[in-house]
């Protein structure tokens, strides 16, 4: 048992579990496209997006970035060095499109992490901003990238989709901003210090609701879409219902990140189905 929660842990702390849910969304979207599913995109997003993660989760923290001193943190920036590797390798079989769009998402990535000049403060650090930021890489990947890569034109159902996906990371960030609320500095001004907990859970309801209805405003909408996103907000509506369950350790960083996990699984059988 000692030996299974110390792999869970790692699978979660290493930033694993969010890659997967990250490469779930890349899923969603190719199945909305009707694209067949790139599996360089694929490896080149799960492993960046663990890279990234374990970076503004533990190299901010590090001596010049780099140098840790925790053996745990060790083994998870060793781990990421690999995954580094394999994202360059991956990113080579992409199309030059990618290319541009990756260093523009990159570069929104690490001035997140690290402020551009010595005496300046990084995004995460801008009272508000930090949940918008998150939430445009997190579109930019999982939706910007696989339309890029498909050479897919730019529609009116494409600026649903990017909405949606960026209402759905909103609703995502809110659980941890709950959890996190006795940990974060005042100054980043987390929707739950502005507004309370109980109306931060209120403001994740009407966002789940934004996020169903905006389905509607499509163009060309699937019933297996309608399907699948209609058990998705359920379950979304359900982790905020369980307010009591917020402070939990496991409750954001597993249950609430498999979420993507879970929509893309379902689509996936729905499409079977229908």
């Amino acid at each position: 048992m000692r030996l299974f929660k110390t792999i869970f842990d790692f699978y979660l702390d290493a930033s694993v579990h969010v890659a997967l849910a990250v490469i779930s969304l890349v899923v969603v979207t190719t199945l909305l496209l009707n694209v067949p599913i790139d599996f360089s995109l694929i490896g080149f997003v799960f492993c960046s997006t663990m890279v990234c993660y374990n970076f503004v989760k533990y190299g901010v923290e590090a001596e010049k970035y780099l140098i840790v001193s925790n053996i745990y943190h060790k083994n998870i920036q060793v781990f990421s060095f690999f995954g580094f590797a394999l994202a360059i390798y991956f990113l080579m079989n992409l199309s030059r499109e990618i290319w541009f769009a990756v260093i523009g998402l990159g570069l929104i990535s690490t001035l997140y992490a690290i402020p551009f000049l010595p005496n300046a403060k990084n995004l995460r650090s801008l009272g508000g901003f930090k949940i918008y930021i998150v939430a445009i890489v997190w579109v930019g990947f999982t939706a910007l990238l696989p339309v890029l890569e498909s050479e897919t034109p730019i529609t009116w159902d494409l600026w649903v989709l990017f909405s949606q996906r960026f209402v759905f990371v909103l609703i995502l960030i809110l659980p941890f901003e709950i959890r996190d609320l006795q940990w974060d500095d005042k100054r980043l001004k987390t929707l739950p210090q502005l507004i309370g907990i109980q109306k931060t859970r209120m403001t994740g309801f009407v966002l789940i609701a934004v996020f169903f209805l905006l389905t509607f405003l499509k163009d060309d909408l699937l019933l297996s879409e309608l399907t699948a996103r209609f058990f998705v907000s359920i379950a979304l509506t359900v982790v905020f219902l369980l307010k009591s369950k917020m402070q939990d350790k496991y409750f954001a960083s597993f249950w609430v990140e498999g979420i993507p996990i879970f929509w893309a699984s379902l689509f996936l059988l729905v499409n079977e189905f229908y």
